[in-house]
């Protein structure tokens, strides 16, 4: 991963080279191919949290940019991206996943797996704060024909709170000391109560799926 000042370099230089126009549409298309396009699993630093946290501090140094405008965008972006991946997963099936070459891609994937078989919806809402998660839980939950509106309702929570949230600590952390480490303070949270969420849901699931098995067992 880039140090946090080469990043907030790199982003500062984006702006003074192409205007911020551009400049949103840059940030834009990363955050939409970190997921529709598996850019963040190669390179999550320059599509993921820390691209996110310096455009708001860059965006809070210059009136030309307006943070609402980013971190609305952001979260649209990311949205787009996951919806694209969920589509791909659904209609290509498990070999789109499968041609994914390398084993820590595949030990990804894998985890990933494992991860929304276990939480099911909020797997796709805490992905967004997991750079791994991000990337292929959107495709896995099309392979696995989640229903559609559920995948939505989750996208559209997790996106927004990834891409605002973080967009806007970083925007504050420009003149507010410890408003980073109070996002992460935040994000930790948010993912922690949904993980707990997250985790009755299985255990009741488990608790239906022996009781019905149970329950057909003493009719036969």
């Amino acid at each position: 991963m880039l140090p946090a000042a080469a990043l907030d370099g790199q982003v500062t230089s984006w702006f003074d080279a192409v205007g911020p126009v551009l400049f949103y549409l840059i940030v834009f298309a990363l955050v939409f191919a970190g997921t529709g396009l598996f850019v963040g699993i190669i390179i999550p630093f320059i599509s993921g949290d820390s691209l996110l946290f310096a455009s708001g501090i860059l965006t809070a140094n210059t009136p030309a940019l307006n943070i609402w405008v980013l971190g609305i965008g952001v979260g649209i972006a990311a949205f787009l991206g996951d919806q694209f991946g969920f589509v791909l997963g659904r209609r290509l099936g498990r070999p789109y996943l499968d041609r994914r070459k390398g084993a820590w891609i595949r030990r990804a994937i894998d985890r990933a797996e494992r991860f929304y078989n276990a939480l099911g919806w909020w797997a796709v809402v805490v992905a967004r704060f997991i750079p791994w998660g991000r990337v292929f839980v959107p495709p896995i939950a099309g392979i696995a024909r989640m229903n559609y509106l559920k995948f939505l309702t989750a996208n559209v929570t997790g996106a927004l709170a990834w891409g605002v949230l973080i967009t806007v600590c970083g925007y504050f952390a420009a003149s507010i000391p410890g408003v980073k480490v109070a996002s992460y303070v935040v994000g930790g949270a948010f993912i922690l109560g949904s993980i707990i969420a997250g985790i009755v849901v299985w255990v009741r699931n488990r608790r239906a799926t022996a009781a019905a098995v149970s329950l057909d067992a003493s009719a036969r």
